[in-house]
């Protein structure tokens, strides 16, 4: 881990500023509630197993994650796992009926920080 104030930790302190003012531009500019990822956890989160299941819950909202998992023709354990990664970055989201966890798209737009 950096040492406080480090030239690492400032240009951290940056890159979320930055991602902070590109969301708040690009809600001025029409889109009203999207996610900026940093590049790293763009390329870590949204893997293209992840992206079908970005796909296919923003086609229609399934009434659960087994029902997610037939439609996607994979099994419901690893499809949780994906949902879980996607969850702790703020992607997803879950609304709850009885037992049964909905699986959401949390944003209307979710993007990756540009390069430069």
């Amino acid at each position: 881990m950096p040492a406080p104030d480090s030239p690492a930790e400032d240009r951290a302190d940056e890159r979320i500023e930055e991602r902070m003012r590109l969301s708040r531009l690009l809600s001025r500019s029409g889109y009203p509630d999207v996610l900026v990822l940093s590049r790293e956890s763009g390329s870590d989160v949204l893997t293209k197993t992840r992206m079908e299941i970005l796909d296919s819950l923003g086609g229609a909202d399934p009434p659960s994650v087994r029902a997610l998992a037939k439609r996607l023709g994979r099994d419901k354990a690893s499809v949780s796992r994906d949902l879980k990664v996607l969850a702790g970055h703020d992607v997803v989201e879950y609304e709850s009926d009885g037992r049964a966890k909905a699986p959401r798209l949390k944003h209307e737009t979710v993007i990756v920080e540009p390069l430069v």
